[in-house]
C-alpha cells in the first residue's frame, strides 16, 4: 500500500519525476547546429558546440525574448540572431556588439549527456544521478541502434507498467507461463523487477525450449525516474536488451523511443553478428508491442480493484510516488506532498465454509 504521505506523482499530467530525459538522437544534432526543443513543457535551445559537446539552454534571450534556436553557434557558445548577444557554455553573456562590456545577465543551462545514441537532458536542480542503463551491461561496451519512435494516448507511467503486468502475458500474449516478479531497488531512482518462475510444464513450446535455460527464463525490467525502462529477456545463452525511453507530452500523453542494445563484438564477424542480434531484438520488441498498441490509445487508467497479480504494479506506483516531483512547464520542485488516498491493496478472497473444513488428502 502507498503511504498516506506519498506524493501523487503516478499518472499525474501536471508533474513528473526529476531525472534524465531523452531529447533527440545524437545523429540529428551536427557540429555547430542548434535546434528548438520543447521538453516537458519547457522551451529549450539545444546545440552542439565546436568541441562536440552538447549544450541545452532556456530558449529565450533575456534581452527581448528572441528564440535562441534562431541564432548561431560560435565555439561552445551561442549568439542570439536578433541583437547578436552571445552566451557561453555556462550561460553567461560574454559579448554585446553595441556595448563595450557585456551586461551581467545569464541564461539557464541544463546538463546533458550522450549514451546509446541519444542526447539526454538532466531535468532538475539537484546533482544528476546516473543515466539510465541496462544493469546486466553496466560495465560492458555496447553496440546499439534506434528502434521505433512512437506516440501513445496515455501517461508514460501507465505505459511502463505494461511490462510488469503479469496477468496480461497470458491474456494478451497467450504465453503459457505464470509470471511472478521479485523487486529490488537499484537506487532511489531505479527499481528492478525479475521473473522468478519457470512454469509452462503443460506447454509443448516451453518443453521444447526448456533445455535452453537452467532456471527460469530471464525477464528483467529496470525502471528509471518513472519514465524509462530497460528490459532484459531470453534464455541463458542469449539475452535481448531493449530500452524504452519515454517523455510526457501535454495532457499526460507519451512520446517514446526504443533503443536496441547488445554487447559489442569485435571484427567483421562481430559486426555482422551484432546487426543480426539487433534485428532480432527489434522483432522481439515488435511482437510484444503489437498486441498492446490499441489498449494504450483508449485506456483510462484507474486501478480500483487490484488483484494479487497486480502486486508488482502497486510496488512500482509506490516507488514513483517516493521520488522528487517537478511541475510541468516550470520544472519547479513540488515541495509539499499532495493529499493522497492510500493505494488499494489486494486481499485473498475468503474461504467458503466447505473449504475451511476440508481435510487435505
Amino acid at each position: 500500500m502507498l503511504s498516506e504521505h506519498s506524493f501523487s506523482n503516478f499518472n499525474n499530467p501536471e508533474q513528473f519525476i526529476q531525472g534524465w530525459y531523452w531529447a533527440l538522437p545524437s545523429r540529428k544534432l551536427k557540429f555547430g547546429q542548434v535546434k528548438a526543443l520543447t521538453l516537458l513543457g519547457r522551451s529549450l535551445a539545444i546545440y552542439r558546440g565546436e568541441s562536440g559537446r552538447v549544450m541545452a539552454v532556456d530558449a529565450y534571450c533575456p534581452h527581448m525574448g528572441a528564440h535562441l534556436a534562431e541564432g548561431k553557434v560560435e565555439g561552445d557558445g551561442i549568439r542570439c540572431f536578433f541583437h547578436n548577444w552571445k552566451y557561453n557554455e555556462r550561460g553567461m553573456c560574454v559579448d554585446i556588439p553595441s556595448q563595450e562590456k557585456p551586461l551581467p545577465v545569464t541564461i539557464k543551462t541544463w546538463q546533458t549527456a550522450e549514451k546509446y545514441g541519444m542526447i539526454w537532458v538532466w531535468v532538475g536542480e539537484d546533482k544528476p544521478s546516473p543515466l539510465p542503463y541496462l544493469p546486466e551491461l553496466e560495465n560492458v561496451n555496447c553496440d546499439y541502434t534506434l528502434g521505433t519512435h512512437f506516440f501513445k494516448n496515455c501517461h508514460p507511467n501507465v505505459l511502463l507498467i505494461n511490462a510488469i503486468d503479469a496477468h496480461h502475458f497470458n491474456t494478451v500474449h497467450h504465453l503459457p507461463v505464470k509470471i511472478i516478479f521479485s523487486s529490488q531497488e537499484l537506487n532511489p531512482n531505479a527499481i528492478i523487477f525479475n521473473n522468478t518462475t519457470r512454469g509452462g510444464e503443460d506447454s509443448w513450446l516451453i518443453r521444447l525450449i526448456r533445455p535452453l535455460y537452467r532456471n527460469e527464463v530471464t525477464y528483467s525490467m529496470c525502471y528509471w525516474y518513472g519514465s524509462s525502462g530497460t528490459v532484459t529477456l531470453g534464455p541463458d545463452f542469449l539475452h535481448f536488451y531493449i530500452i524504452f525511453a519515454l517523455r510526457m507530452l501535454a495532457g499526460g500523453k507519451t512520446e517514446g523511443q526504443t533503443i536496441l542494445v547488445t554487447s559489442q563484438r569485435t571484427g567483421l564477424s562481430g559486426w555482422i553478428m551484432n546487426r543480426v542480434l539487433l534485428w532480432l531484438t527489434q522483432q522481439v520488441g515488435n511482437y510484444f508491442a503489437r498486441g498492446d498498441t490499441q489498449v494504450f490509445q483508449t485506456i483510462r487508467f484507474d486501478l480500483r480493484t487490484p488483484t494479487k497479480a497486480d502486486s508488482s504494479i502497486l510496488q512500482f506506483i509506490e516507488h514513483v510516488n517516493r521520488q522528487q516531483a517537478l511541475t510541468w512547464g516550470t520544472w519547479k520542485a513540488v515541495s509539499h506532498p499532495m493529499p493522497q488516498t492510500p493505494a488499494p491493496s489486494y486481499s485473498e478472497p475468503p474461504l467458503m465454509e466447505t473449504e475451511k473444513n476440508e481435510i487435505p488428502r
